[in-house]
């Protein structure tokens, strides 16, 4: 038996032992007959932001496991504005399985790793595994549940509650592990100030007013214009809740 596999992972590929979508992702739904079948068929590959994982109105062929770094989800009218609706973090599923078209542009926030395979692929899977359908509704309803929160926070939330909102909403999901500990969590933001502004409905003033009012607080630290430190996520939480001005 490889060194590197024990009993726990025998007959898992290489590739996915070490995989953390296989624990809390979709893959964590296959067997390793399964696994082996779709390995042969995935490719993992590293973007730079900017970089489009798929593009609103395009035939949907492809599937992907996010593995590190953030996505944005964005929607374009026809006259050109663009909206970010929504982010994803590892290991989130990107892509809409059930429809031929993808409803949405998925674009790299940040420089991104991601494991893609064919849809074709998946939604065998789907159909023979019901663990994997399970997984995928799970998901689903977890970004139904953020997107229900979103419409609060926009809808009825301060200029203090919304950016407190935003930076811990990243900070407890752009890495569990850290996120779930006492401590603080450092991240990069995965939004320039004006990319937050249009997702808050917010401008750029009142956004840069807000961090600077959060860091003299010292609810935050900023190094660098873009790398944060949440000092306590129970703290930044009771921002979120109730406007720290008021």
């Amino acid at each position: 038996m490889n060194e590197r596999q024990d009993i726990h992972t025998a007959g898992i590929p290489v590739l996915c032992i070490s995989c953390e979508a296989r624990h809390r992702g979709v893959c964590g739904g296959l067997n390793p007959y399964e696994l082996v079948a779709l390995a042969k068929q995935t490719s993992r590959r590293v973007l730079e932001p900017g970089s489009m994982l798929m593009s609103d109105g395009d035939e949907a062929t492809n599937y992907s496991n996010l593995l590190s770094g953030v996505v944005k989800l964005t929607k374009i009218l026809a006259d050109g504005r663009q909206q970010i609706v929504g982010l994803q973090f590892a290991p989130d599923f990107v892509g809409r399985p059930f429809k031929r078209e993808n409803l949405l542009d998925a674009q790299a926030a940040t420089t991104v790793s991601v494991c893609s395979f064919p849809k074709s692929a998946v939604d065998r899977l789907i159909k023979a595994n019901p663990m994997v359908e399970h997984r995928l509704y799970e998901q689903a309803l977890k970004e139904l549940d953020e997107a229900r929160n979103w419409m609060l926070t926009l809808g009825r939330k301060t200029a203090a509650e919304k950016v407190a909102s935003f930076l811990y909403y990243v900070a407890s999901h752009i890495d569990p592990e850290q996120s779930f500990s006492k401590g603080p969590v450092d991240f990069e933001l995965p939004l320039t100030r004006a990319e937050i502004a249009d997702f808050l409905g917010l401008t750029i003033e009142t956004v840069s007013r807000q961090f600077t009012k959060l860091r003299k607080d010292d609810v935050i630290g900023i190094d660098h214009n873009r790398s944060i430190r949440v000092h306590s996520l129970d703290q930044i939480r009771r921002y979120a809740r109730h406007d720290a001005e008021g």
